[in-house]
């Protein structure tokens, strides 16, 4: 496979877990690599793609046959961003919410022992 990607993920566990991927059920820990991989791996994003037609093209073709490859695949990305985007937020929510804390106790303690 000619991959140019530098990224976290190589190409083999890209290949594992377009799966998940397609099934959203892609544990946030690997979205940001596996997201990046895709943007910089044309061989991954063609694995991805062949993936996605065959999954949901069979399905759309037994429904009424009408299938935009693109933009179907367009909408997984972006829900896929969504996702991306609100798990990075409630980590970072996370993070303020613990600083906060660990600066008011240290607060408390030096107002009672200092």
């Amino acid at each position: 496979m000619a991959c140019r990607s530098g990224a976290r993920m190589n190409c083999k566990e890209f290949e594992h877990r377009i799966p998940e991927f397609l099934n959203q059920t892609l544990d946030y820990r690997y979205m940001e690599a596996f997201r990046e991989h895709m943007e910089n791996c044309d061989s991954c994003r063609e694995e991805l793609t062949i993936q996605f037609l065959v999954t949901e093209g069979i399905k759309h073709l037994e429904d009424d046959g009408d299938f935009d490859l693109d933009a179907e695949l367009g909408r997984l990305l972006e829900q896929n961003n969504k996702n991306l985007r609100f798990h990075q937020f409630r980590l970072s929510s996370r993070r303020y919410m613990i600083t906060t804390a660990l600066i008011l106790v240290g607060m408390a303690l030096i107002f009672q022992f200092g």
